[in-house]
């Protein structure tokens, strides 16, 4: 397990093979100790999630990157994590690579990708192959991707370290999350380098606990609402996540009401006038 002054800002580590990590000097309660940054390559390097844009961040990266810089890779267009990728294309003449961002108003707008990669692309840098894997759910642009000679998989915070990352509708979706987190198991990993924290040895594993975390807190919506007959995402909130401290409630409410739009899909809940239900059997 890796040791926590690995994940301190600034400093590249090296992941072993072709991958480096700097962390961006912004923790915080969503971001854990900050955005990690990825250095893939040799003779040229791909830089994957720049971060926000933070003037020390853009420093380190640089100073770390002894190499020209090909591509800028972007996971998803959340603002911890692209926000730099413009800057650094305009310094190094790096190609831009990720998916337009949704005009959500959580999202940023300032990114604008030279290639959108398809799913299932795969990229070559040299003697490194990184495949593109679309993984729609917390944001519907996220893109993961793989190293493949490294058996390491880059998923931004579609798969987070001692967290499961919020899905914020309407744009971020249960469903897709899902459909995706099952998507992934089909792909030749290892270890998981999330988006923030530090890397999951146990990759496929990680999978499956999210997986099985996303549906008991699903199922557990399902009991708090039997037993209160009717409530709003509001009144559900401090019941379904009372495993969760208060603090962070408000932004549990989002993936609450991720939940019931899933269920409502499913024909499992109703709701009118904010108020949801168990759907009659």
């Amino acid at each position: 397990m890796e040791s926590r002054t690995t994940l301190a800002p600034g400093i590249a580590v090296s992941l072993g093979g072709s991958v480096r990590r700097i962390v961006a000097g912004n923790a915080g309660p969503m971001t854990g100790p900050g955005t990690n940054t990825y250095l893939i390559g040799g003779d040229e390097i791909a830089v994957v999630d720049p971060g926000p844009a933070d003037p020390a961040h853009l420093a380190a990266i640089e100073a770390a990157c002894d190499r020209p810089i090909r591509w800028i890779l972007v996971t998803h267009t959340h603002r911890d994590h692209s926000p730099l990728a413009a800057l650094l294309a305009a310094r190094t003449g790096a190609t831009l690579i990720g998916r337009r961002p949704p005009e959500d108003g959580r999202q940023d707008m300032g990114f604008r990708p030279e290639h959108e990669p398809l799913d299932g692309e795969r990229l070559q840098l040299g003697a490194v192959a990184v495949t593109a894997i679309a993984t729609p759910g917390h944001a519907s642009n996220c893109v993961c991707y793989l190293v493949d000679g490294e058996r390491l998989l880059l998923t931004g915070d579609h798969v987070l370290e001692g967290a499961s990352p919020v899905i914020l509708p309407p744009d971020g979706d249960m469903s897709a999350y899902l459909d995706s987190l099952a998507k992934l198991e089909a792909y030749a990993f290892d270890r998981i380098a999330p988006g923030h924290g530090a890397i999951l040895e146990r990759g496929k594993r990680a999978l499956a606990l999210l997986r099985a975390h996303r549906l008991s807190r699903e199922n557990k919506v399902i009991r708090c609402l039997d037993a209160r007959g009717a409530a709003s995402v509001a009144e559900l909130t401090g019941p379904v996540y009372d495993d969760v401290p208060t603090d962070r409630h408000a932004w549990a409410q989002y993936t609450l009401q991720a939940h019931l739009i899933k269920l409502a899909r499913e024909g499992r809940v109703t709701e009118r006038d904010g108020v949801w239900r168990l759907a009659a059997r």
